[in-house]
């Protein structure tokens, strides 16, 4: 059997949201960064009747500012995110990634005046909930509470002592939401 008929699309949210996310940052770099300025980029402060803005706040997820940030962010997206599929299901994994950009989002669009582009808020949703893939009834795994502490006192830090172009708001608010996720669906279960 040829090596290539071995492969298997093992994660299919999350293998299809990295391609995604390479087919927009090629179409940015061709266009010299027109591509994401016009339909990427989530403002702050928006117009609501503007529809470019509801446009923007869902597909701001998918972009990158650049190899860096698009490498960045998939290499540990790529990682995390099939195990976090495999516990959760693909369908509720779709769910969790589009209710974690639409809050940042608006979170981010009412209180500031930067814009916020891509996939950090949903891989650090994605860091929360793999610390929740090996939780035991009626326990609270150490590495959570040490994951959680870790990661939101840095950007906590970051957000308020290192002044950058990162939203530490899409980190912040991505880790909530998958310590929220994590809690909801851990307790169902």
């Amino acid at each position: 059997m040829p090596w290539y008929k071995k492969l298997h699309y093992n994660s299919p949210v999350v293998l299809t949201y990295a391609l995604i996310c390479l087919v927009f940052l090629i179409l940015n770099i061709i266009t010299i960064g027109w591509f994401s300025k016009t339909f990427l980029v989530s403002y702050g402060h928006p117009s609501l009747l503007n529809p470019m803005t509801y446009v923007r706040g869902l597909l701001y997820i998918f972009g990158h500012s650049s190899v860096q940030h698009f490498a960045g962010n998939m290499l540990t997206f790529l990682l995390v995110g099939p195990i976090v599929e495999e516990k959760y299901g693909s369908k509720r994994l779709i769910e969790m990634i589009f209710v974690t950009g639409i809050l940042t989002a608006i979170v981010n669009g009412f209180f500031f005046s930067s814009g916020i582009i891509g996939a950090s808020g949903i891989v650090f949703m994605l860091i929360m909930l793999s610390a929740f893939v090996n939780i035991k009834k009626d326990t609270i795994p150490i590495s959570l509470v040490l994951v959680a502490t870790i990661y939101l006192g840095s950007e906590l830090y970051n957000g308020l002592f290192v002044h950058d172009n990162v939203s530490q708001l899409a980190h912040i608010a991505g880790g909530i939401v998958g310590l929220v996720f994590g809690l909801i669906y851990n307790r169902k279960n």
